[in-house]
């Protein structure tokens, strides 16, 4: 009857709030007033809790009844809803809570903080921090609050849970936080992995003048200063290790090189060998310096460092962020393959850990996409990106919200949807937040590429433009990817408006980025750079010249497995490609190319928009009975894919794999998944058909 007259049902009935008055008569007048005078007390007290539990509610309320008063209120129907099949834990119907809340505060305002002092004690001595913290603040025992947090944060951060013990610093009166070095650290760490870096500076030096009080003070011979808390004294003995890593993180947020690498060597001299988790933090932040300036293989050497020491320090989620960074560096490097391989063993780590998935795991998913992208597996790569979605952005780092757009969008662009790409690329522009990786691809230059593609040359040099970019500039690694986009912009210009000089400009900054990126041994820059110098000569009708630096790209592309970076070039490199095989079977064996014929049949059969199995040329899957050898697959099975992959020939289900092997069963699935899209297949017996193909399997 109260709902008549509405006509968003649903929408009312989740507006319903505890004083509404269509309601609350009913509740009090029916519910509240007739109940014996210790069950409505044990209503009104027990009203503070999320959730309810008998030793729970008798630590809230003093009595010894909680299990047996939550029975019968379940068997009387009474607003009560169990939470799981044991009936150990359940819930007040949220109407009902917020009536009780509300005569709870009216009748006895005085015992509401008590009431949650108490629950906070149950919490802690039963193991559950986030909720003892969360009801000792509502009873606004900061102390209490503070000492709990100072305690849980190493735990909070090895999940990367930042944002929820950042709430809880907030929360807290900031002379209280500035009493107590450790916490003060700990706020400074947790505003700096939250991108807050304004305050991080002036809780270090908080911290740092409490350590030089108490060392002034013990040359005295005298105690420490009473005024200063410390609850956590592990965390308190290695406080300026963790203040030089801090220091290290928010220079490289700053963009100082100089200063991260000075901080962070500071801190691996400060932090004892068995501190792995600060070791590893400290020879990270060098790894990212070291990538900042383009130092890629020395980056690399800190950042498996820093990913040893992390796992070792039970931060996985953290290991798993190493991952990211250390296959972004080999994919800068060419070495697509070590790349999948550094984000397969990621995702492995991740789903070893049990039930719980850890944050990180959507990341290895949306890397091993972009990576299968580019070797035109498209399917694969989308379905990576869907579990990457399934698993939900809590099980992501970050930056993977804006990763997952961009990577979705690269696949849209691959499937000739630009319109489609465009809108996921602006989506992902206004999810970007700086964190320490370097933004050396940036989303704005993916936008413009596609605005190349599209003929939107006017608004590409509008970019270039208000990014500050000219073929004058001052070349470097953090800026290289933007450069030849510009690279790009130039020749569609000179394309469209007949401009010479824009042409030349193209060649120049061309053979600029070149030569820096063989400098750097950057080969993934260097085949996009020789291609596009193979296209500026075929604009300029120079063919021979065209196809010198084409095939230099090739040959340093074909062991990788690139393919997508010459399709989507479109119909002016499948002109190129089939001069470039032309001249390749009229050479004489002695002057052939490097580059296998098959693999430019290959490029030029996917140009001409036929579907090729992976490793093998067009005439090769003409002939369906003409079998390819194992050899063929651009990335081949491991021992223990090749293992999983005997199981299931031998008709083994997935859980069976699992015990046989004594592995996860998502470990197992995993393994599938990847099989699977090695061998371009989607099922099982596609798997087993296609691995005999390859001799992979014995007849």
């Amino acid at each position: 009857l109260s709902l008549q007259g509405h006509q968003d049902v649903a929408g009312f009935i989740r507006a319903f709030a505890g004083d509404h008055r269509y309601i609350v008569d009913y509740l009090v007048e029916e519910v509240l007033q007739r109940q014996p005078e210790s069950v409505r007390s044990f209503l009104l007290q027990t009203s503070i809790l999320d959730r309810l539990h008998g030793p729970l509610c008798d630590a809230v309320t003093g009595q010894e009844e909680g299990n047996a008063r939550l029975e019968a209120l379940e068997r009387g129907n009474f607003f009560v809803v169990p939470l799981d099949d044991q009936r150990h834990w359940y819930r007040y119907h949220h109407l009902f809570a917020e009536v009780l809340s509300a005569h709870l505060m009216a009748e006895q305002p005085d015992q509401v903080s008590t009431l949650h002092r108490r629950a906070s004690e149950w919490y802690e001595q039963h193991g559950s921090v986030a909720d003892a913290i969360r009801h000792a603040l509502v009873a606004e025992d900061f102390a209490r609050a503070a000492d709990l947090v100072e305690l849980a944060v190493p735990d909070m951060r090895r999940s990367r849970q930042e944002t929820t013990v950042l709430g809880w610093l907030k929360a807290l009166p900031d002379e209280l936080v500035r009493a107590r070095p450790v916490l003060s650290v700990h706020y400074a760490g947790t505003l700096l992995a939250s991108g807050e870096l304004e305050g991080v500076e002036a809780r270090l030096q908080n911290a740092e003048r409490w350590l030089d009080t108490k060392a002034d003070m013990g040359e005295l011979g005298l105690a420490p200063p009473a005024e200063m808390v410390v609850v956590d004294e592990a965390e308190f003995r290695v406080l300026p290790g963790s203040i030089a890593v801090y220091r290290a993180g928010s220079a490289l947020v700053l963009g100082d090189v100089a200063d991260t690498m000075k901080y962070a060597r500071r801190a691996l001299d400060l932090v004892p060998e068995d501190d792995h988790l600060r070791r590893g933090s400290a020879a990270g932040l060098l790894g990212l310096a070291y990538w900042t300036s383009g130092d890629l293989e020395v980056a690399h050497q800190s950042y498996a460092d820093c990913m040893a020491r992390v796992q070792k320090a039970g931060h996985i989620s953290d290991a798993l962020g190493c991952s990211i960074a250390l296959a972004d560096i080999r994919i800068v490097q060419g070495r697509l393959r070590e790349a999948m391989s550094t984000y397969e063993r990621g995702l492995q780590l991740a789903t070893e850990q049990g039930a719980h998935v850890l944050r990180g795991a959507a990341d290895m998913h949306v890397g091993m996409s972009e990576l299968l992208r580019e070797r035109d597996d498209l399917h694969a790569a989308m379905q990576h990106l869907l579990r990457s979605k399934e698993l939900g952005e809590l099980v992501g780092l970050p930056q993977n919200r804006y990763r997952w757009r961009v990577a979705m969008a690269r696949i849209r662009e691959a499937q000739g949807d630009l319109d489609g790409a465009l809108d996921l690329l602006y989506e992902a522009e206004r999810l970007y937040m700086s964190d320490f990786f370097p933004n050396v691809r940036p989303v704005s230059a993916y936008v413009t590429r596609v605005w190349v593609t599209q003929g939107r040359v006017g608004d590409a040099l509008d970019w270039a433009r208000e990014r500050g970019l000219s073929v004058s500039n001052d070349l470097s690694y953090l800026r290289e990817f933007e450069h030849i986009t510009l690279a790009r912009v130039l020749l569609a210009r000179s394309k469209s408006e007949r401009a010479e000089r824009s042409m030349q400009e193209a060649m120049e900054l061309l053979e600029r980025l070149l030569q820096a990126a063989e400098e750097g041994e950057r080969t993934g820059s260097i085949i996009e750079i020789l291609m596009l110098q193979a296209l500026a000569h075929q604009v300029q009708g120079d063919i021979s010249a065209a196809l010198v630096p084409l095939e230099r790209a090739l040959t340093l592309a074909e062991p990788e497995g690139y393919v997508r970076i010459f399709v989507d070039e479109g119909p002016p490199m499948a002109v190129l490609l089939a001069k470039l095989h032309e001249h390749s079977r009229k050479r004489p064996r002695a002057a052939s190319t490097n580059v296998p014929l098959a693999y430019i049949e290959r490029l030029l059969a996917l140009l001409r928009g036929e579907r090729v199995q992976e490793g093998t040329s067009p005439a090769a899957t003409s002939s369906p009975s003409a079998p390819a050898p194992a050899q063929s697959l651009l990335d081949p099975l491991t021992e223990r894919e090749l293992e999983v992959l005997r199981l299931l020939a031998a008709g083994l289900s997935n859980r069976a794999i699992a015990a046989r092997l004594v592995l996860a069963l998502s470990t197992v699935k995993s393994y599938v998944n990847t099989i699977y899209s090695k061998l371009q297949v989607e099922s099982r017996t596609q798997a087993v058909a296609r691995a005999r193909a390859l001799h992979l399997l014995s007849e």
